[in-house]
């Protein structure tokens, strides 16, 4: 996230009346939450882990041990349990 002058944005008008309870400051104004996006959503990191996901859980079902997938995936044996053993798949 990066700083926007409240200038550049705002009218003349609301600019005068947000200083009067901020003067100087930074003010953070979160996105309206039917709008946020979720984790992930921005960067793809959420898209890289499903498909990780699906992939540990493919080999898991092909045979492969537990242990073996975490080492190949950098992760520990938990993690993977987590993984493979998920309801929602």
């Amino acid at each position: 996230m990066r700083y926007v002058k409240a200038e550049k944005i705002l009218p003349d008008n609301l600019v005068r009346e947000i200083q009067k309870y901020v003067q100087g400051g930074y003010l953070y104004i979160p996105s309206q939450p039917d709008v946020r996006k979720g984790w992930g959503e921005n960067t793809g990191s959420r898209e890289c882990i499903r498909i990780r996901n699906e992939a540990i859980c493919s080999k898991y079902k092909n045979g492969y041990a537990i242990a073996s997938l975490a080492e190949e995936f950098f992760l520990s044996v938990d993690s993977i349990k987590k993984i493979v053993y998920a309801k929602n798949r």
